[in-house]
């Protein structure tokens, strides 16, 4: 090693412990419901089955507030709640906390509308694994808030995450991990590194993630709310748990009867469930197993107009993207409206009729 190398490892080395010991310092706040608060409001809902169905406008009207911890369901590219999202943006939402474990145009929706109108949509706070587009790389306007020092981040792993919300699904105020540890993830979140009392061995601390309300888009569900998730379950069973109030978008209802002749396929329980929106396609364009692939040529589209941003500024083609398709469109069925059939039906094709049980 260098001598320049050497003192660049020292200075780091230093660094590292003088934060980890102001960390040790703070007193923690969790950044939405605290365990007992959300442990209240799940007490309090009705326990019986009854129709949950409703439209998005309603939904997001009801439980959507400034200041709220917004959870988001999905992965990246995977059954992300688009549709919710664009009524969110729509009738607005001011001080809002992203809680997410990865995820891309979801965030990108809520950080370009901040960024066209920071008096109708704001983030305040972003706790998270992953932002941004998987093989298409990092997300342009995160990059645009955090350099700008805009938002607050707590950065975790993806497991990390993960665990967070498993927290807040069982109930716990914290879980223990085997990862962050010994690493500079110690200084980009707020977990704690504590000694264990059986092992005796260090063991690293993440708190329990309740959102106010969680958003997630299934692929089937009965009207109570009881869910179906095909493919990779992308955290949303925990989310919609540990939330204090949960909106689901799903591709199709399905009947009771089916639900109860295969129970064992219910990843979400209707108890957790506050809202229920049949919207066929409310996850594009990101892919739902069994029913359409992701539309990477609006993915790239998207981005590009927020990149473009990013370098120049300029915000035109942003605000002349919302007007036209977030704006000027009443509902999310009008979105779609606006793309052809042939892309849909291509889509479609893409996924390949991947097996599912309705």
């Amino acid at each position: 090693m260098t001598e320049k190398a050497a003192s660049y490892v020292k200075k780091v080395s230093s660094l590292s412990i003088d934060e980890i010991k102001k960390k040790e310092e703070r007193t923690f706040q969790y950044w939405g419901p605290t365990p007992d608060e959300a442990r209240k409001a799940a007490v309090a809902k009705k326990k019986g089955l009854h129709d949950k169905r409703t439209t998005i406008k309603e939904a997001v009207a009801k439980y959507v507030k400034d200041g709220i911890n917004l959870g988001i369901g999905g992965f990246v590219n995977t059954r992300v709640p688009v549709a919710i999202i664009h009524e969110i943006v729509r009738q607005g939402a001011r001080d809002l906390t992203l809680s997410f474990q990865s995820n891309s145009i979801c965030c990108e929706l809520l950080a370009g509308a901040m960024i066209v109108n920071p008096n109708h949509v704001s983030i305040k706070r972003v706790e998270l694994a992953w932002w941004g587009y998987e093989v298409i790389g990092i997300a342009p306007l995160l990059r645009y808030l955090a350099g700008n020092s805009m938002i607050q981040l707590d950065d975790y792993t993806n497991y990390g995450m993960s665990a967070r919300f498993k927290a807040g699904a069982m109930g716990i105020p914290f879980i223990p991990t085997r990862d962050h540890g010994g690493s500079d993830m110690e200084l980009v979140n707020r977990g704690r590194m504590i000694e264990c009392p059986f092992t005796k061995k260090n063991v690293y601390l993440v708190s329990a993630c309740h959102p106010d309300v969680g958003i997630v888009h299934v692929p089937a569900a009965d009207k109570y709310g009881n869910a179906r998730i095909f493919g990779a379950l992308c955290t949303c069973p925990e989310i919609a748990q540990a939330a204090s109030h949960t909106i689901m978008t799903t591709e199709q209802i399905i009947p009771t009867e089916s639900i109860r002749q295969y129970p064992n396929l219910t990843e979400i329980p209707w108890v957790c469930v506050d809202a229920l929106i049949e919207q066929p396609f409310g996850g594009y364009p990101g892919a739902v197993y069994g029913y359409y692939w992701f539309d990477m040529p609006e993915f790239l589209s998207f981005r590009s107009i927020c990149d473009e941003f990013r370098k120049t500024g300029n915000k035109d083609k942003l605000k002349e993207w919302y007007d036209k398709y977030i704006f000027g469109c009443e509902t999310f069925d009008d979105f779609m409206a606006t793309r052809p059939y042939s892309k849909i039906k291509q889509l479609r094709q893409m996924d390949q009729g991947q097996p599912i049980i309705v």
